[in-house]
């Protein structure tokens, strides 16, 4: 005969869960499904027939509490890529496309500038795609710049401007380059502010992050077409 190791019953719905060899009272969940609370017993005497055997959670053990956080820290670039989208469209998309189209708006005749209004929608989703950022560059920079953020000081954090310009330097379209930088500065900055415990202020970290990443970015790529 198998020894007795005990009940959790609730009392909200009349549900009972015999504990197994090996398990203790302290692996599940102290509340019920039913929202009633779970208490333990040694022994159970079942008068009233409508209590029935119900399935209790177990508690997360710390392994699954680690890999529920590691996922929802690997989530982080997916939910930042979709913000830098929404920044783009609300923020970047006009300017880009003014940059990009200015002297063939200048050269555009009068008659033709409703057409060029028609597809403005449409260039600047050609412009905010993501299919030439290089996130082979992006992630190891945004990574290094990131622990610059958060263990460096002082004139150390002047490296972070020069892996941003060197971003966009890499890229003979400049403005794929500051796209590009754009979005390791975003990354990096957000993540730095997250490390250093500044909660408060992750919003302007990460603003700052784009404005620098763009400026560095633009820097970078004038500087190789000047070079060539």
């Amino acid at each position: 005969m198998g020894v007795n190791v005990g009940y959790l019953i609730c009392g909200k719905c009349k549900g009972y869960y015999k504990l197994q060899p090996g398990e203790s009272p302290k692996d599940f969940v102290s509340e019920c499904d039913c929202g009633g609370k779970i208490r333990y017993v040694q022994n159970l005497d079942i008068v009233d027939p409508t209590w029935k055997p119900v399935i209790i959670n177990r508690k997360s053990t710390k392994k699954e509490i680690i890999k529920e956080k590691m996922q929802a820290i690997s989530s982080l670039p997916s939910k930042l890529k979709n913000r830098l989208v929404q920044f783009y469209h609300n923020s970047l998309g006009k300017w880009v496309y003014n940059v990009r189209n200015r002297s063939r708006v200048h050269r555009t005749p009068h008659g033709m500038s409703q057409g060029m209004q028609t597809g403005f929608m449409n260039s600047i989703m050609n412009e905010l795609n993501f299919n030439n950022i290089r996130w082979i560059i992006v992630f190891p920079v945004a990574a290094a710049i990131t622990l610059i953020l958060t263990y460096a000081q002082g004139i150390l954090t002047l490296l972070t401007f020069i892996l941003l310009m060197a971003v966009g330097y890499l890229f003979d379209d400049r403005i794929v380059g500051a796209k590009n930088a754009l979005v390791t500065g975003a990354i990096s900055y957000f993540l730095g502010s997250l490390f250093t415990g500044s909660f408060l202020y992750l919003i302007l970290y990460l603003i700052l992050g784009v404005i620098n990443g763009a400026v560095c970015g633009w820097i970078g790529g004038y500087l190789r077409t000047r070079m060539q």
